[in-house]
């Protein structure tokens, strides 16, 4: 006699979604994930408030140092598999990617583990991020945001000698006149410093970086 499968309810596909992002559990991610699509629960939902949620927990663990960088790049992994399962639906334009942000750590500066863990907050947020990686060049910030029809532009800087490279990457895109936003973060950076040279927004901790870039998107 075959066993009858217990049908979930939308709270305990959602509260699953979370976890399998707290606990960085592809399996689980993905049965998750395809009982949310069965259940037809919109991707938005699945995105937002659920896979996201979870993300959310990391970013405040990280910041309280209750996990690491591999921990947060695994649970962004994690978040991928799941993103990957639902390209389908966000292609047909049902709860799409919510951006794209061109993040980099900016010129003369090799630094990236912030720029990673904010590049796997993101992502995991549910956004296209294209890491251009370190030291880059305000023109290839310009140049990468022109081929991958980006909103925002990201640029870490972990040395005070470099925060002038962010200063050089607002006056390219008022030179160019161009539609970006620019953001900025790093040790040596401040909100102060972001006001000084008319940046966009700042961003002290990765987890603050999501809400940021949501702001800047909507």
């Amino acid at each position: 006699m075959k066993r009858k499968v217990q049908k979930m309810s939308k709270e305990e596909i959602m509260a699953d979604l979370k976890k399998s992002i707290e606990t960085w559990d592809v399996k689980l991610v993905k049965s998750a994930t395809e009982a949310a699509i069965a259940e037809k629960i919109p991707v938005g939902e699945i995105i937002g408030d659920g896979l996201g949620k979870g993300m959310e927990t990391i970013g405040v663990r990280f910041d309280k140092a209750e996990i690491y960088l591999p921990q947060v790049v695994a649970a962004s992994k994690t978040m991928e598999v799941a993103l990957k399962i639902l390209e389908p639906l966000m292609s047909a334009g049902d709860g799409a990617l919510k951006g794209t942000v061109i993040f980099g750590t900016v010129e003369g500066d090799i630094h990236e583990i912030g720029k990673n863990v904010c590049c796997a907050m993101l992502r995991g947020a549910g956004y296209n991020v294209i890491d251009l990686g370190p030291d880059v060049s305000a023109m290839d910030f310009m140049d990468a945001a022109e081929e991958n029809n980006a909103q925002i532009l990201a640029g870490s800087a972990l040395m005070t000698t470099t925060l002038e490279s962010q200063r050089e990457l607002v006056e390219t895109r008022d030179e160019m006149e161009a539609p970006y936003k620019c953001i900025f973060g790093g040790a040596p950076c401040s909100q102060e410093f972001c006001d000084e040279i008319k940046a966009d927004g700042y961003s002290e901790t990765a987890n603050e970086i999501i809400d940021l870039v949501a702001r800047l998107c909507s």
